[in-house]
């Protein structure tokens, strides 16, 4: 009688099936550790691929930013004069870029720099705080003062209205285009009035102060005639403030008869701001460069805060030329 014809209860222990024996638990369990390990070993080995990854990707950025840098620096630093630029656009404001804080740095470092042969201020704006204007305007004749060998020229290009021509006053000359506007020398103080559109919604204004003019013209209560007076007062010396600064800078220049029209706050076009004086030459600032600074290699030295994508871009640029220029020594 062979094995395979004896009862099953008869067969020894060893001739049991080894798959289905008393041993499956212990393997399947040794084949989930195995499989465990190995899922675990997969996931650090891809970890730690992702941190070199990483690695080689930051080592790579810095060397972007780094080659970014100096190919700025190696551009500002060069041997041959250089006109400087600095740009005032947009509404002159404390947190825009046209702040005070931006355009002064600028001014300050192209004014410190010993290969700069002059600077170009190019405007265009129409205009924003008096107060921020008013920085920069001190500014200029204190760095102008500091430094007289180099002279700072004013270039407007669309706009140079009411704050942007109260910075150009300061300038050792302004330059425009000939469709450039130019002038808006007067002061403004905006609001709307609501009172009647809350009658007509019956809607009632409940206004507590403490202070009889704390609500100093509010847009829905009626209009206080001695509030309106105090306003106008503001505006006056504010504007007569405007006018001196602009005399200061252009006195010679302006017409004489036609003072009263150039401070009641319109605006010219640069070929007629020529004739009144509020200009003294048109040309762009190339122009300036070129043929009045005789350094046609302009620098800008405004302020700007480039994108994490814009230094890169300049890097890889920057890193593809000296690659391109070693392989033609080789």
């Amino acid at each position: 009688m062979s094995w395979d014809e004896l009862p099953s209860k008869e067969r020894p222990e060893s001739s049991l099936d080894p798959v289905s024996g008393p041993d499956q638990p212990a393997a399947e369990s040794l084949a989930e550790k195995i499989a465990f390990e190995f899922l675990a070993e997969r996931r650090r080995a891809r970890r730690w691929g992702v941190f070199f990854k990483l690695l080689v990707f930051i080592y790579l950025t810095a060397l972007l930013l780094i080659a970014a840098q100096r190919g700025m620096l190696a551009e500002r630093w060069s041997d041959e004069p250089v006109s400087a630029l600095v740009e005032l656009n947009g509404i002159i404001g404390r947190d825009r870029p046209a702040s005070a804080d931006n355009v002064v740095a600028g001014l300050r470092a192209a004014f410190r720099e010993e290969k700069v042969s002059g600077v170009i201020l190019r405007i265009n704006s129409p205009g924003g705080s008096p107060v921020q204007a008013g920085y920069i305007n001190d500014e200029i004749y204190r760095l102008r003062a500091e430094h007289p060998d180099k002279k700072l020229y004013a270039v407007i290009e669309d706009v140079g209205a009411s704050g942007g021509y109260y910075v150009a006053a300061a300038a050792d000359k302004i330059f425009a285009d000939k469709a450039s506007l130019i002038g808006s020398i007067g002061v403004r103080m905006d609001g709307f009035g609501f009172v009647d559109t809350l009658q007509k919604l019956g809607i009632e204004r409940r206004l507590l102060t403490a202070g009889e003019n704390k609500g100093f013209l509010d847009p829905f209560s009626p209009t206080d005639p001695e509030q309106k007076a105090h306003a106008e007062e503001l505006l006056r010396e504010i504007h007569q403030q405007f006018i001196n600064t602009v005399l200061k800078g252009r006195r010679e220049q302006l017409s004489a008869d036609a003072d009263a029209e150039i401070f009641s706050g319109l605006v010219w076009t640069g070929e007629q701001s020529l004739r009144l004086g509020l200009v003294d030459e048109l040309g762009s600032a190339g122009y300036v460069a070129r043929e009045v600074l005789k350094a046609e290699k302009i620098i800008d030295f405004t302020p700007r805060q480039l994108s994490f994508s814009e230094l890169l871009k300049r890097g890889a640029v920057l890193m593809m030329e000296t690659i391109a220029e070693q392989w033609q020594w080789r």
